[in-house]
């Protein structure tokens, strides 16, 4: 049975979908004004293997994911570089679409844009000033009035008094409460904006979530997820918003992944700390960042440092040499094994990617034991590896595609023809040229394999 911990209970519960065999689930996406950093890659991954595994366990799966592509930070962005506001978010929609493939992310079923549902929100704003949860302010500016939800807090379980203790109110602010928030603010002088019936403006960013994420999957759905900094206010503020208006509850189980640091200290601009994905990638191949990002449980904090990628490469490379020579392609998987059960058992516990790595190398031990016995019958089994190692996203290259990727200055073809005429010179017992074009290869941090008379290389890494 699956196990998930729902933030909303604080404790793991035994997953039961709303429609048998069907799972319904929406993720707060990028807000995009700027190039996507590790943490959102970690958020990307974390919630792409939740959904390769729910459906490879035969869950039909609607995943959706939004983009903000309004809100203030944009709206400030674009008036930095003197464009459009929806000429930056095309921009960066584009960048962040990029960033994923690059990392192996499967696209969601349905990414919604907040400019692409303005009726809805609105609508829903309309529904809540009508029931009394929001009130429009003297500003042109709604808000949510948090006293009128009694439950507010349940999910960050936060003690609401305490909120309000110190908090202040300025002389100027149209709030009836300081812990009141915006669903909607009137457009200063040359800012974006839509008619509405408080006036022309643009909508508070939590209300977004709540009218896509209804709009796309209903008023209750089976699981809402995000990074754990979306607790408060954000997804907060959501449960407030949509059970307010539509008196029903509003996701049933809420995930949460574990925050990213840089050398054990959370990432920042003003410690200079800060890595976008594309800054990462120029180092380290994308399958080396993506097993870097799963190797951790996904509610735990993941350090990125360097030694931590180098591990990860090491890691990659021992599942591959496993696979190298092996022509699997075509092969059914080996079925009923211990392997799989064990995989499946560890997923099925909180998605416990770490221990179902653990598996995958026990998996290839047992490949590199068949592989000495008999190529044949290991083929089944590299299938098996293959397979699993799809659910988590990695190992879905040819073993000598990933072990000669990222060499710096390294063209395979010279490196080929030195091996050529390495075979050459050893042929002709010409021990000296062979060992130089040796050490030449080293200097590029190439590395011969010699076995069944046949030279294989791979890259080392430092």
């Amino acid at each position: 049975m699956l196990q998930i911990y729902n933030t909303l209970t604080q404790q793991k519960e035994t997953f039961i979908p709303i429609e048998p065999g069907k799972i319904r689930m929406y993720v707060c996406g990028i807000t995009t004004y700027d190039y996507c950093h590790l943490g959102h890659g970690r958020m990307l991954v974390v919630f792409d293997v939740i959904v390769r595994f729910l459906r490879s366990a035969a869950y039909e799966v609607t995943y959706v994911r939004n983009i903000t592509d309004i809100d203030d930070k944009i709206i400030n962005r674009a008036n930095e570089e003197g464009i459009p506001f929806d000429e930056l978010t095309a921009k960066f929609i584009d960048i962040m679409h990029e960033d994923e493939r690059a990392l192996n992310i499967l696209p969601p079923d349905i990414e919604p844009r907040a400019t692409g549902h303005m009726a809805e929100i609105i609508h829903m704003i309309e529904i809540l000033v009508e029931k009394g949860f929001a009130y429009p302010a003297a500003n042109g500016d709604v808000y949510y009035s948090v006293k009128q939800f009694p439950d507010y807090t349940k999910l960050s379980h936060r003690n609401l008094d305490e909120m309000m203790s110190g908090a202040r109110v300025d002389v100027e602010d149209a709030k009836n409460d300081p812990r009141d928030f915006a669903l909607w603010k009137s457009a200063k002088a040359g800012e974006p904006g839509w008619d509405s019936p408080w006036g022309f403006g643009r909508p508070g960013w939590h209300i977004e979530c709540s009218a896509m994420s209804t709009c796309c999957l209903g008023d209750t759905f089976d699981i809402h997820g995000g990074g754990s900094d979306l607790i408060f206010p954000h997804h907060e503020n959501e449960i407030a918003q949509s059970e307010g208006a539509t008196g029903k509850e509003f996701a049933r189980v809420w995930i949460h992944n574990g925050p990213l640091r840089i050398d054990n200290e959370k990432m920042s601009k003003s410690l200079n700390n800060f890595f976008t994905i594309r800054d990462v990638l120029v180092d380290y191949p994308p399958e080396v960042i993506r097993y870097f990002l799963v190797s951790s449980h996904y509610r735990s904090p993941v350090n990125y440092s360097t030694d931590n990628l180098k591990q990860a490469y090491s890691a990659l490379a021992r599942l591959y040499n496993a696979l190298k020579g092996l022509d699997h392609e075509g092969v059914a998987p080996a079925e009923a094994t211990e392997f799989e059960s064990r995989f499946q058992a560890a997923m099925e516990d909180d998605f416990n990617t770490p221990e179902a790595l653990s598996v995958l190398f026990d998996l290839a031990r047992e490949l590199n034991r068949l592989k000495l016995e008999d190529e044949t019958d290991s083929m089944p089994m590299a299938a098996l590896l293959v397979k699993l190692g799809n659910i988590l996203g990695v190992m879905q290259q040819a073993p000598e595609e990933f072990l000669q990727e990222g060499g710096e200055g390294v063209d395979p073809a010279y490196v080929d023809e030195l091996i050529s005429r390495r075979n050459q010179a050893r042929s002709d017992k010409n021990w000296q040229l062979a060992d130089e074009i040796r050490d030449e290869l080293k200097a590029l941090n190439v590395i011969l394999e010699d076995k069944d008379g046949q030279t294989g290389w791979r890259i080392e890494r430092d």
